[in-house]
């Protein structure tokens, strides 16, 4: 009762007429900055802390959430139009989102987005309200094994589940690590894959890696196709709202995604990419069980689990940045410092010491949240309009718009250089059927687990039980051995039934 109450006294506060034109301010521009590959909800955050400082601190944190919450929502927009993903989160939406568009079902691609991310929000926002303290005790639980864990389930299940071909997967895992290894190691200091170059010390930018494979691959493979198969013209069609079937096809991908989700951003585990990739990974699976796989051809299933995993990793990471003044993504370190800014230490004592901003915030997710769905659904045909444009014109904007993203994001034509190589090399994998998920979270998750074997090593002196000592460790491997044999008993008596 007592948390009912607060969350009452929150929406007091949210609900004032200045907090929440703040609120829809955040939404309406992390939606734009969801839209813009290469923009991200750090970098207008960290551009809004300077103009904001002169506001009430619960005004300003409101609408830091609504730029944090409207870029989740709004990534998924060029990923299902235009194959370029705003965000690094709506990477595994544009596996089916891209198809459907092609296949004329842009409008209810992205509805199921939008619906797939409020419900994923509503639900994750309840749950750090009611559940917060519990959620914190996870995250303290967490260590290096736990984490290189998490990768290793991450790395199988793309490669093994979402590639199909176990070795072509793989393959392609083994290439996003090694461009994920170029630059200079941070704990010994070495030079790894630079080829002699210094403007390749930092490493290769994961925005540069995104765009170029997804958007730039993709243009070079269509038009490599051009003369073989006629363009034609792609109109979308149909409303936002779903069938029946869509929402029969739709909920349960839903549900499982919001599940998948909400423990990942209780831990610094790599964001919502994990999750994601993991939604896929068992729409996937759970439809080739079925008999009834559509995907790589537009699956719904495939937009609607991953929309609601990244949602809900967003809402549950706000708990380890209030409860322990941890963050777990680049946007929530840059909240971290505005809390700085306003003299304020977020940590078990923030719920306490600065209750009125706490639960104001809380409250202005569920607000949030709402007017999202109120400014994306019914636009969601206004967007697939952008399908109305012929192809050539269309994908030469894609190049175009894929070009300034990257510039943009670091002032370097050096990026812009690298952009064409990756989209280069993003043709190539397209060309030859290898398949371009497992490159994708090879080079966003290998340091993550590069870096956590190391730590844990170091622990224990290099005891290599360490990475099984932990009952989270051992449930991981414990999951990630009953996919893989399920898988392999799958693919036997598929080749047996042939």
């Amino acid at each position: 009762m007592e948390t009912l109450s607060l969350l009452l006294d929150g929406f007091g506060s949210a609900l004032t007429p200045v907090n929440l034109l703040l609120c829809l301010a955040g939404v309406v521009l992390g939606t734009v900055v969801g839209v813009l590959p290469g923009l991200g909800t750090a970098m207008a955050i960290a551009l809004l802390v300077p103009v904001t400082f002169q506001l009430d601190p619960t005004g300003a944190f409101i609408m830091f959430a609504g730029v944090y919450f409207g870029g989740q929502f709004g990534g998924a927009t060029t990923a299902i139009l235009l194959n370029t993903p705003g965000q690094s989160s709506s990477m595994a939406t544009a596996f089916e989102g891209f198809p459907m568009a092609r296949n004329r079902r842009a409008p209810q691609a992205l509805a199921t987005a939008v619906l797939g991310s409020f419900l994923a929000s509503i639900v994750a926002v309840t749950l750090v309200v009611f559940f917060s303290p519990l959620m914190v005790d996870l995250a303290v639980g967490f260590g290096p094994p736990e984490y290189f864990a998490l990768t290793v389930l991450a790395f199988l299940a793309t490669s093994a589940v979402v590639a199909g071909d176990v070795l072509r997967g793989l393959s392609g895992l083994g290439l996003g690590l090694a461009l994920a290894m170029v630059g200079i190691d941070e704990q010994s200091g070495a030079v790894r894959f630079t080829l002699g170059s210094p403007r390749l010390l930092d490493g290769i930018s994961i925005i540069v890696v995104t765009v170029g494979l997804l958007a730039i691959g993709e243009v070079l493979y269509v038009a490599s196709r051009a003369r073989r198969k006629p363009a034609t013209e792609t109109v979308a069609s149909g409303r936002p709202w779903l069938s029946k079937r869509d929402l029969g096809r739709s909920w349960r991908p839903w549900l499982r995604g919001t599940a998948l989700g909400l423990p990942f951003g209780v831990i610094p585990a790599g964001g919502a990419e994990i999750p994601t990739f993991l939604s896929y990974g068992t729409e996937k699976t759970l439809s080739r069980r079925r008999g009834d796989d559509e995907f790589g051809r537009g699956a719904i299933e495939g937009v609607a689990g991953p929309e609601a995993a990244n949602n809900a990793t967003t809402a549950t990471s706000l708990v380890p940045l209030l409860g322990l003044g941890l963050p777990t993504s680049a946007t929530a370190a840059i909240m971290l410092g505005a809390f700085q800014q306003y003299g304020m230490r977020p940590g078990p004592l923030l719920f306490t010491q600065e209750a009125d901003l706490v639960w104001a915030l809380l409250a202005s997710l569920f607000i949030g949240s709402v007017m999202l769905l109120l400014l994306n659904l019914p636009f969601a045909p206004v967007w697939a309009k952008l399908l109305r444009i012929p192809r050539n014109y269309l994908y030469a904007g894609i190049v175009v718009f894929a070009t300034l993203g990257v510039y943009t994001a670091r002032s370097s034509l050096f990026d812009v250089l690298l952009l064409y190589v990756v989209g280069a090399l993003g043709f190539l994998l397209r060309r030859y059927g290898f398949p371009v998920a497992p490159v994708l979270i090879g080079v966003i998750l290998g340091p993550l687990a590069e870096t956590s074997i190391r730590r844990a090593m170091a622990m224990s002196q290099g005891d290599v039980g360490v990475l099984f000592a932990s009952p989270f460790a051992v449930g991981i491997y414990s999951i990630l051995l009953v996919a893989v044999v399920g898988s392999t008993v799958l693919r036997v008596r598929r080749a047996r039934a042939a």
